[in-house]
């Protein structure tokens, strides 16, 4: 259940939306979402959103201003969902990086032996 928090000014149901269909953009991933929790606070030149979300591996937070609510809606967003993605994407990355250093030394080898031969 997302939970929305906002002092200054109601959240309607357009806000609501939009920001549920940023989470829904997450939820693409294939992760649990635990205790999904956005603040939207209305400062003098615009508008600060911050939220914090908790994965069974960890928590995503992001924060955007923008003197646009939807705007600053959409950067936090992209944010969480930038973070998802490296997160995700992590193991993949770390695999290819192993495999890759395994061949630098696997030619390293290669290169002693035929100066040996010589």
């Amino acid at each position: 259940m997302l939970k929305i928090t906002s002092k200054q000014l109601e959240v309607t149901a357009p806000i609501r939306e939009r920001i549920e269909s940023r989470f829904n953009k997450l939820s693409r991933h294939d992760v649990q979402l635990i205790n999904p929790h956005v603040i939207i606070t209305e400062e003098k030149p615009g508008f600060k959103i911050e939220a914090s979300v908790g994965i069974p591996n960890g928590e995503l937070f992001a924060q955007a201003k923008h003197d646009n609510l939807y705007a600053a809606i959409t950067a936090m967003g992209q944010k969480l969902e930038k973070q998802l993605n490296r997160l995700t994407h992590k193991p993949e990355a770390q695999r290819f990086a192993s495999i890759a250093h395994s061949e630098d030394a696997v030619n390293v080898e290669d290169d002693y032996e035929e100066e040996d031969a010589a």
